[in-house]
């Protein structure tokens, strides 16, 4: 060891070179990921019909797939007492079924991986003392909501198993989507958070700060905007660019053909589909501002944000002009999710403050203003 690198250690504050939470990152990042491939499942899922293929909501006994040809026959049969089959699927080979049955049973069990891969580590690192305090109830909380996350799911399974429904209210699908995105968020920011100090390389662009929160706000009811558009297939009642109906804004009677007039935000495929492509011009533009007001600062990310959102977009136009095709529309989702990522990680740098680091403050007390030792 030279001198140099010696003066350099010694004048490193202890801990800042004790990195005490790389293992705690790890767990969430790899966690992260696996509610990315949760969503982009959850879109195939979606794409090809298969969410009401299974009827029944057994958190447990449902982990094991029909294995015989009797246990395919019975689960067949429970599908063709529901209003989807009866009104648009009647006729349904047995093979067909089994397609749509692996999806969704694909879903529901990587949603029990994710809560194996949460709650195994989390239980272990708690054991170890490397979780303590506020940091462990608030990633205790970020658990709880992902199990009730489940139960939304099953909520929004059943309000497609109900007289006259061929598919899940839009309303609950955009709930799941948005809960998913949240703990996405949660995994996403308490990782960053807790880098040491040094190894954070902090940033603080005072304006910037709250700019970036904005972002990750804007995208994220893009985001339950794309759900609700989805649930009710708007995509394919105006599958046209830029005009829609034959025009930019269709008339009010047209958005607001339901009554009462509240329903039209969930119901009205043309007011859905209006909201979430007026929505995306207001991203980009903001994204693009944002850029603009940051390009000189030592904050970096938000060019290449702004730019991803923008080709996201080219992505939306062509999955509309080209009815929803299924690569198209697993993009689409996927692409929405690292854009969500990339935002988050850019709205952690620029909160962060020198002020924090000169005071010493540990990773956990830099965690979030409200989880705090």
């Amino acid at each position: 060891m030279t001198a140099a690198s010696m003066t350099q250690d010694l004048c490193t504050p202890a801990r800042a070179r004790a990195d005490v939470h790389a293992g705690v990152r790890r767990w969430l990042w790899g966690v992260a990921g696996l509610v990315v491939l949760m969503i982009v499942v959850g879109g195939a899922t979606r794409l090809t019909g298969s969410g009401l293929s299974i009827t029944e909501w057994r958190p447990f006994a449902g982990a094991m797939p029909p294995l015989s040809q009797a246990a395919w026959l019975a689960e067949f049969e429970k599908y063709r007492q529901i209003p989807q089959y009866q009104l648009m699927n009647k006729g349904m080979s047995l093979s067909a079924f089994q397609f749509i049955y692996w999806w969704e049973w694909g879903h529901r069990q990587l949603g029990r991986v994710v809560g194996f891969a949460f709650f195994i580590p989390y239980v272990w690192f708690v054991a170890r003392g490397r979780l303590r305090g506020k940091l462990a109830l608030w990633l205790l909380f970020v658990g709880a909501l992902g199990g009730f996350q489940g139960a939304i799911g099953w909520l929004m399974v059943a309000s497609g198993l109900r007289e006259g429904m061929i598919s899940v209210a839009p309303i609950k699908l955009a709930l799941h989507l948005t809960t998913a995105c949240l703990i996405l968020i949660c995994l996403v920011w308490t990782a960053r958070a807790l880098r040491p100090a040094v190894a954070a390389r902090l940033v603080h662009v005072p304006f910037a700060a709250g700019s970036a929160r904005v972002l990750v706000g804007l995208i994220l009811l893009q985001i339950a905007l794309g759900a609700l558009v989805a649930g009710s297939k708007a995509g394919l009642t105006y599958p046209t660019w830029p005009l829609m109906d034959g025009a930019l804004v269709p008339p009010a009677y047209v958005l607001f053909a339901q009554v009462p007039w509240i329903e039209n935000f969930v119901d009205n495929a043309a007011l859905v589909q209006f909201n979430h492509r007026l929505t995306a011009y207001v991203l980009m533009a903001f994204a693009v501002v944002h850029w603009w007001r940051l390009r000189a600062s030592p904050a970096k990310g938000a060019g290449h944000i702004a730019l991803a959102i923008t080709v996201q977009a080219s992505v939306g136009v062509a999955t509309l002009l080209l009815a929803v095709p299924l690569w198209a529309g697993l993009l689409h989702q996927l692409l929405a999710a690292v854009i969500l990522i990339a935002a988050v990680i850019h709205a952690e740098q620029v909160g962060r403050s020198a002020p924090q680091a000169r005071q010493g403050l540990t990773a956990r007390e830099r965690l979030l203003p409200f989880v705090r030792p």
